[in-house]
């Protein structure tokens, strides 16, 4: 188990929670999660996309991989996402953040630690799809809809070098390195592979799905997980 994985599990004193069963931190508080979606995607596979379209579909905003780098690189300021809050969701949000975290760990993995801040905040306001960067592992236990994106991997070069203009030897290197560098990142801080099924509640192969079919059965296994997603917006 990682660290990470270690002071969730502690975090939050047991493994069954039932879905979006509020989180007791040390201090007592308690936070309520509303819906989100985390998307976790192989490169190529067109998860970016679909996670646009997803969101698009739902009313939802969009967390990528750029704006979460980017928000938590500010250290040294408040981030956006988080002055959002009201003071008492900003208050439970640091408290959960302090709980899952020593000081030594913090120290040691500032830019993680901003990012899981990030990441947490964006499940705590829910409405959101968010895109990548182990979110589905950071909100493990918070009660989102967590979906991986495939597709074989000469499917997934096929794509890459049609719709992002690489020779076909430069899509296949990119989607090995992108895959490669993915599944070192998830390794790194989870000690999880990306691959296992067993951690998201779907799998969208797209290798006969277009873009538009994929998200909507995105959007219907979501619906049936929260039936009630509706009265969070």
């Amino acid at each position: 188990m990682s660290l990470i994985d270690d002071l969730i599990t502690k975090c939050v004193k047991r493994q069954e929670i039932v879905l979006r069963e509020p989180i007791i931190t040390k201090s007592g508080k308690k936070i309520v999660f509303k819906p989100f979606i985390t998307i976790s995607r192989e490169s190529g596979g067109g998860g970016k996309l679909i996670a646009k379209k997803v969101a698009k579909k739902l009313g939802y905003k969009l967390y990528d991989k750029k704006l979460i780098d980017l928000v938590a690189k500010e250290v040294k300021r408040r981030k956006n996402l988080i002055e959002s809050l009201d003071e008492k969701d900003r208050g439970l949000v640091e408290d959960l953040v302090l709980s899952m975290f020593s000081p030594d760990y913090v120290a040691k993995e500032t830019f993680f630690k901003h990012l899981c801040h990030v990441v947490i905040t964006a499940a705590r306001k829910g409405n959101c799809v968010i895109l990548g960067r182990g979110a589905n592992f950071i909100t493990n236990y918070f009660g989102g809809f967590h979906v991986r994106v495939v597709a074989p991997y000469l499917i997934r070069s096929g794509y890459t070098a049609k719709y992002e203009k690489y020779s076909i030897y430069e899509a296949r290197e990119r989607v090995k390195r992108f895959d490669k560098e993915r599944k070192e990142y998830i390794k790194t801080h989870f000690d999880k592979d990306p691959s296992n099924a067993n951690y998201y509640d779907l799998v969208v192969n797209t290798s006969y799905l277009n873009l538009d079919q994929a998200a909507n059965i995105i959007v219907a296994a979501f619906k049936q997980k929260f039936p009630d997603w509706r009265k969070y917006l």
